[in-house]
């Protein structure tokens, strides 16, 4: 165990050799980049899935507009009082954040799930991408309620897609990022300029003022389709809070927001929620109730022709490309393998993920999975930086007694996703409204675990 205990260790300090130490005082950024970050991000190849699927689940207009202003205003404060204080404080990444707590072997086990969940995520947006290519060669596009591959030239499209995608995050990211950021600002207005290209089309004169009419009988219904759960005001509030919580409940923005100059710049992560989550939800919402396909790439062509297909494209992959990436940094730890194999390795796993259609069509069920697998972590650190101290116990456990696993942390996270997933299954409590118990109660279950771990383990080495 010693052995595998230091393997691991050097693999992880080989990967992470620039984020040992907190982030010097000249290399901070101005909140102009964390603006142009959140937006860039959160302009994305999802929001023409989500704000689909939330018509679909039948969210009525009162629902989708008011649930989604109070959901995006809980997540900004996430960012800006949970997040933010600890990253500018600390200065230091997820990775040596937890680290310094859980240990080498406990942090490897995080970094695999946290790798799937990536290539998961990714293989969605290549569908997504995959539905506007298919257009010119006529692919039979999958359906609300498709959860297998519906033709071979929807396989042979995701492959397609799959590879070019793959081949650009291991060639091309730094050039990549650089152009997703410029390619938001565009994304954004071929949302909204969409939306509102079909307004006439589902019965909305101009000047008549009849758009909430339309809206309430067209549009947002309150009535699921077939085969949808209903939804509910608190569905589209607890989703849209978070949609992102493994970003802030989980403190994956650590990494980010390390380089704010203040605080309160985790205020710049409403640019996200309300230009892409609010707004573009909306925006999608209205593309699909006008469109005859539930695939984003008909949906987007079918509203402004060629000008949506290809934003379709380019939303699935901004964000597949830089997920993928990640995905691969966080299997080479694993692996020991050079950074161009894992990411190939990561491209494969999402591009055969991207061919079930149920991986789109089940995103809000996927992305509120996401965010629970590792909100657990999160109140660990958050736990460990406010409440530990006080405690008289001490924080950065694993760092300071040179243990591998803080099983404190390890026992936290296994029982908290264990209890979730009873919660889920055996008393029908949806994953969407989980991770903010799942948060609270971990953190007070680390605290526990580690008055009881830290004082035992001192009293066996005394």
């Amino acid at each position: 165990m010693a052995a595998s205990s230091s393997t691991i260790a050097k693999r992880l300090d080989a990967l992470y050799e620039f984020d040992r130490e907190p982030v010097r005082k000249n290399k901070l950024q101005g909140i102009g980049n964390f603006l142009g970050m959140y937006a860039g991000e959160h302009v994305a190849g999802t929001e023409f899935v989500i704000g689909m699927l939330f018509v679909a689940h039948g969210v009525s207009v009162k629902e989708m507009f008011v649930g989604g202003l109070i959901g995006n205003i809980l997540a900004v404060l996430s960012w800006a009082f949970l997040t933010a204080p600890i990253a500018v404080k600390v200065r230091l990444s997820l990775y040596w954040q937890l680290k310094k707590i859980c240990g080498p072997i406990l942090v490897f086990l995080y970094n695999i799930v946290n790798a799937l969940m990536f290539c998961f995520l990714a293989g969605a947006m290549v569908a997504v991408a995959a539905t506007a290519v298919g257009i010119p060669f006529n692919i039979q596009m999958p359906t609300l309620t498709d959860m297998f591959p519906n033709s071979l030239g929807w396989v042979l499209t995701v492959f397609g897609v799959g590879a070019v995608i793959t081949v650009m995050a291991i060639l091309g990211f730094d050039a990549l990022a650089r152009f997703a950021k410029v390619a938001a600002p565009w994304m954004f207005l071929v949302f909204v300029t969409a939306a509102i290209a079909v307004l006439p089309k589902l019965g909305v004169e101009t000047g008549s003022g009849n758009f909430w009419q339309v809206a309430n009988e067209r549009i947002w219904t309150g009535v699921a389709q077939q085969g949808q759960s209903q939804f509910s005001i608190w569905h589209v509030i607890f989703f849209t809070w978070l949609a992102n919580a493994a970003m802030h409940l989980g403190m994956s923005d650590l990494t980010i927001l390390r380089y704010a100059k203040k605080w309160t710049y985790g205020f710049a992560s409403a640019v996200g929620m309300f230009l892409g989550h609010y707004v573009a939800w909306l925006a999608s919402g209205i593309l699909y109730a006008a469109a005859t396909s539930a695939a984003p790439g008909v949906v987007a062509y079918e509203a402004i022709g060629l000008a949506g297909a290809i934003c379709v494209v380019i939303a699935g992959w901004t964000t597949a490309n830089p997920t993928l990436y990640r995905a691969g940094m966080a299997l080479q730890v694993a692996s020991g393998w050079t950074r161009w194999k894992v990411t190939l390795v990561a491209g494969l796993v999402t591009t055969a993920a991207a061919m079930f259609p149920a991986l789109v069509m089940k995103l809000l069920d996927f992305v509120a999975l996401y965010g629970l697998v590792l909100v657990p972590m999160g109140a660990v650190i958050f736990a460990d930086y406010y409440l530990i101290p006080k405690m008289k116990l001490e924080s950065y456990f694993a760092e300071k007694r040179g243990i591998s696993f803080n099983w404190a942390a390890g026992a936290t996270w296994f029982l908290m996703l264990a209890i979730a997933l009873v919660m889920n299954l055996n008393f029908s409590v949806e994953l969407y409204f989980l991770p903010v118990p799942v948060w609270i109660v971990s953190v007070g279950v680390y605290m526990l675990f580690s008055g009881v771990y830290q004082r035992n383990l001192k009293t066996i080495k005394s």
